[in-house]
């Protein structure tokens, strides 16, 4: 399971909509490595208007490995985390993540960085199983 979700938040959702920043604090709560990489990185790539983009290239345990694939595997919690920070995520493996300005996701950089090539060239053994 990817989220622990408050019955009250539960019963909303069996009603209609969710409330969306009840739904990002579930995902912060649920997914606390995941929610603070992209932070720390939205902070980073947001500090400094000329950056492209921001990246971790520090491989995390497998606990957190685990959350981060949670958090970017589902659309919901990938599209709260991008609406929370203001960032476009582009993902290459079990670490790599980065964030991009929304308006960037169709330029040379984010096409360059979630490309084929990016991605064999991003490959190395320690990683095989992630």
């Amino acid at each position: 399971m990817s989220l622990d979700v408050a019955p009250h938040l539960l019963k909303q959702a069996e009603v209609g909509e969710v409330n969306e920043k009840e739904f990002a604090d579930t995902v912060a709560a649920s997914l606390p490595y995941a929610h603070t990489l992209v932070e720390k990185l939205a902070a980073d790539l947001h500090a400094d208007p000329a950056r492209q983009f921001a990246d971790n290239q520090t491989a995390p345990s497998d606990a957190e490995r685990a959350e981060l694939l949670r958090a970017l595997a589902s659309d919901a919690i990938r599209g709260s985390l991008e609406r929370r920070f203001a960032v476009k995520l582009a993902f290459q493996n079990c670490h790599r993540v980065a964030v991009f300005r929304p308006e960037a996701a169709g330029s040379e950089t984010y096409r360059r960085f979630t490309s084929e090539r990016a991605q064999i060239l991003n490959q190395s053994p320690e990683l095989r199983d992630c």
